[in-house]
């Protein structure tokens, strides 16, 4: 068997089990060593191909698409540091547990570390940041068994562990596959069937003797970070009515927005808790939570000041330990929605009134009608994801930066009957690859909007080049207060000597030709009146579409420690009655 002949067979049936156990998309990087993984995923039948030039915009929109479809997406580059700029969309997608296939191309063997052009050690190039980690055997006589081995391996680690595995794959030249051989593909050789896997679950009398211990409690919470199982709002809003208990709803919990009973809903906690006259008179019996820890920094200050009093149990159907509160924390390693439903199954249907959830109800509607009073002054963060969730459409996404954007969605995006899924990066919370990660969860047609800060923005420029050239529709609001707003907010905005120029960092940037040159529709906005204008254009407009909010960071601490300081009083004067 000749280099050709072994090459061919080994790529066509290691791309062709990979298609075979699940991998719809794949996001190619133009590249010379790849070459044999390039064409073969281009010439597959049953696989999506989309080609970016920019690896960390590439793999950043792999990370959209599979954060979307909820299935692994492949990644294909060459060799040298092209496999390096992956690096921080593996990093985000094992903390935010979404599977990921990364295939680097490499140099064989006997050029690796002898000085050849755009060789570099890519041995565990990601560390402990993948799940699983091979750098395959070379094609060579006959082994393309092993290679269809290697790709089903693959596909259950990522699935299994939810997150990135790493695929490192050797090519001698030269690079050109033959498709037309006789035992290419599938042909003869059986493709290796998937796992068979059942769900994590409590066993019958653990549930009970849960079940038991929240019975007792008369001040019960759960809560629900960020998380992606959209048959978990049901589950969990049933059971917390059930019980007759608050649940904390974080801005991407999915228990916000959609047509389940919301009354128990809670969204406003943050800033109840943000006031100390508040927090210490709320402290639950226990809380159980569900997904990732909520957004909120003052729900983390609050339940680190009173852990002791607190029983906290964390439910995950991955076996890790997410607290970083350093709470003595029971874990329940679980399937959420099952043990949601086994814990309902102990109590009769209904909805329990408690006067623990009565005041709970009555403080989050107060919170709300004073974060949502209408502004009297310019342009602010607040109001514009306020209107924002009044005029997108339903049936969409929401895809939200990290830093400022994150925590004003989690202050003002109040419960809405839409079927909207608010998603972010919020496993290693970075501001890069957001537009590609964005523009990544728009490609397989779900009508996407992003709204992030300038910064944010200006960080992923290049990844607007795939809406651009495969003309994916998608919304962008972009929060422009010429900087970095967050830094306002923290102890280096005391320090005026070097705050602008070490945190501040305004970017002095026109945005209208960069968004030409892409191919997207600029509305820059200074009013209220033209912002709700600009973005109905812009769902009237299936391309890209970039909505410009000059907003003031002078003006953006005053504004939201205003809106909580009301909502402090009126919550104080209630309780006085």
């Amino acid at each position: 068997m000749g280099h050709v002949e072994a090459l061919s067979k080994y790529v066509t049936h290691f791309v062709d089990q990979l298609v075979f156990s699940g991998v719809e998309h794949v996001v190619i990087s133009p590249g010379s060593r790849s070459t044999p993984l390039a064409m073969t995923f281009a010439e597959h039948s049953e696989v999506n191909h989309w080609v970016h030039l920019d690896e960390r915009s590439a793999a950043f929109f792999a990370l959209g698409i599979a954060k979307q479809e909820r299935k692994p997406v492949a990644l294909v580059c060459t060799s040298g540091t092209a496999a390096a700029n992956y690096y921080p969309a593996i990093v985000e997608a094992y903390y935010s547990r979404i599977p990921l296939v990364v295939l680097t191309a490499d140099r064989p063997h006997e050029l690796r570390e002898v000085g050849a052009p755009q060789a570099i050690n890519q041995i565990q190039l990601y560390g402990s940041y993948v799940k699983w980690y091979q750098d395959l055997a070379l094609p060579e006589e006959n082994n393309f068994p092993y290679a269809r081995q290697q790709a089903a391996r693959a596909m259950e680690e990522a699935v299994s562990g939810q997150g990135p595995v790493h695929l490192n794959i050797p090519f001698r030249e030269p690079l050109i596959p033959d498709f037309e051989l006789e035992g290419a593909w599938r042909g003869s050789l059986r493709p290796i069937p998937k796992a068979q896997r059942g769900s994590l679950a409590m066993p019958d009398y653990q549930v009970k003797q849960l079940f038991e211990h929240l019975a007792k409690g008369e001040k019960g919470l759960l809560v629900v970070g960020p998380q992606t199982d959209p048959h978990l709002a049901e589950a969990v809003t049933n059971l917390a009515s059930r019980l007759g208990v608050p649940v904390f709803a974080d801005p991407l919990s999915q228990l916000r927005t959609g047509s389940h009973d919301k009354r128990n809903i809670i969204e406003n906690y943050d800033a109840l808790l943000k006031s100390p006259s508040i927090k210490g008179q709320v402290v639950p019996e226990y809380i159980v939570r569900f997904g990732a820890m909520p957004v909120s920094k003052a729900y983390l200050k609050w339940i680190k000041e009173y852990k002791e009093q607190i029983d906290y149990y964390v439910v995950d159907d991955q076996q890790g330990f997410r607290e970083p509160a350093g709470i003595g924390a029971t874990f329940i390693w679980s399937e959420p929605v099952k043990l949601c439903e086994s814990l309902s199954s102990f109590m009769p249907d209904g909805n329990v009134k408690t006067s623990w959830l009565s005041r709970w109800q009555q403080m989050n509607v107060l919170a709300k009608n004073e974060m949502l009073i209408d502004p009297e002054r310019s342009l602010n963060e607040g109001h514009a994801v306020v209107y924002l969730a009044e005029t997108m459409p339903d049936d969409s996404n929401l895809f939200v930066g990290n830093s400022m954007p994150i925590r004003d969605v989690d202050s003002f995006f109040m419960s809405s009957p839409k079927n909207v899924q608010l998603m972010a990066n919020r496993g290693a919370n970075g501001i890069d690859g957001v537009v590609s990660t964005a523009i990544g969860t728009a490609a397989t047609g779900k009508h996407t909007t992003l709204l992030l800060g300038d910064i944010s923005f200006f960080h992923d420029l290049n990844g607007l080049w795939m809406a651009k050239n495969k003309k994916i529709p998608l919304t962008i609001v972009v929060i422009n207060n010429d900087g970095g707003g967050i830094f306002s907010y923290l102890p280096q905005s005391k320090h005026p000597d070097h705050f602008e120029e070490l945190f501040g960092t305004p970017l002095g940037l026109d945005l209208g030709p960069v968004i030409a040159m892409y191919g997207g529709t600029h509305r820059k906005v200074t009013t209220w009146e033209s912002y709700k204008r600009a973005l109905a254009e812009s769902y009237a407009n299936p391309a890209l579409n970039i909505v410009e909010v000059m907003t003031s960071r002078e003006d953006h601490v005053d504004f939201h420690r205003e809106r909580w300081a009301n909502v402090e009083k009126a919550v104080l004067n209630w309780s006085e009655r």
